[in-house]
């Protein structure tokens, strides 16, 4: 039987891309434009984060994140929407006092990490289920911060997304799980690739896999040149594959990716080819247990 696969598309990220990459979306009538965009193209989910429109820099103003949201909702597309929480989690040393935040960290606190979550109730929100050496600096995710953020994620009504970098981030998401802080049997993204956490291989995947809980739906990525070959582990081992600018800038070697849309496009594909068939948002809300849209 041909199943349904979910492909989840990450629209634009925090890291320093646009210069990189002009399709980067950048503005929150852009981020929006470009989500419409991937869910015509076979998107069912658009992972949102916002960048300040002057520096294209991270943002965590609710007001982007308003007029983001209020623009897909008000264009009549039944995409889920899934903000992120993770900005607010950066620490680097100062290089003169390793006891304070360097100039590059932004450390917040649970409740502003979460206040647009709460504010506008998307579908979907994520929650990074851990800390990591990621790159020079560290994503920092103390297990108390990330207790809080659940139960108020929870009130909201609002699923989490959790993302797990490493096999320990997937242990304490499987024990919020059995406290009751995060609903079961819970939804999970599998983050690979990124440095310095687990690796984008098929064995790391299937690894990571073997360890969720049964009845939970999973997506997994990998980042830059491992994003397609990870789409195709994903769709094979039953998971729900991840593409994006946020994760990737490139549609194949040498060629830059035109658009979110064409990374959709081509993901689609993929899923096409090993014989499944990719997934209407409201196929989506009843793999993932989600009230209609405007329900």
């Amino acid at each position: 039987m041909q199943r349904k696969v979910i492909i989840s598309c990450a629209v634009t990220g925090s890291a320093d891309t646009p210069g990189r990459n002009p399709a980067v979306p950048v503005t929150p009538e852009q981020i929006a434009n470009s989500a419409l965009d991937a869910a015509k193209a076979g998107a069912a989910i658009v992972h949102i984060h916002v960048r300040d429109p002057q520096t294209a820099k991270p943002s965590m103003d609710v007001a982007h994140y308003r007029e983001v949201v209020e623009r897909i909702r008000a264009s009549g597309s039944d995409v889920l929407i899934n903000l992120t929480t993770g900005p607010g989690a950066r620490f680097t040393h100062d290089e003169n006092d390793p006891s304070k935040p360097g100039p590059g960290s932004v450390l917040k606190s649970p409740e502003q990490r979460v206040r647009h979550v709460v504010e506008l109730k998307p579908d979907i929100c994520s929650l990074d289920m851990g800390s990591l050496n990621m790159g020079d600096r560290v994503f920092v995710n103390t297990p108390s911060h990330l207790h809080k953020m659940a139960e108020t994620i929870k009130g909201a009504g609002v699923m989490p997304e959790l993302e797990v970098f490493e096999t320990g981030h997937l242990l304490l998401a499987k024990n919020f799980i059995d406290k009751g802080y995060v609903k079961a049997p819970g939804m999970f993204q599998i983050c690979l690739g990124i440095s310095w956490g687990q690796p984008a291989t098929p064995e790391a995947m299937t690894y990571m896999r073997n360890l969720l809980p049964p009845e939970a739906p999973w997506f997994a990525f990998g980042i830059s040149l491992h994003q397609f070959p990870m789409v195709a582990q994903t769709v094979l081992l039953g998971g729900h594959p991840r593409v994006g600018l946020e994760d990737n800038l490139y549609l194949e070697k040498g060629k830059l990716a035109p658009s979110n849309a064409a990374l959709v496009e081509k993901a689609a594909k993929i899923v096409e080819i090993l014989g499944d068939a990719v997934a209407t948002p409201r196929q989506a809300r009843q793999i993932l247990g989600l009230a209609a849209a405007n329900a």
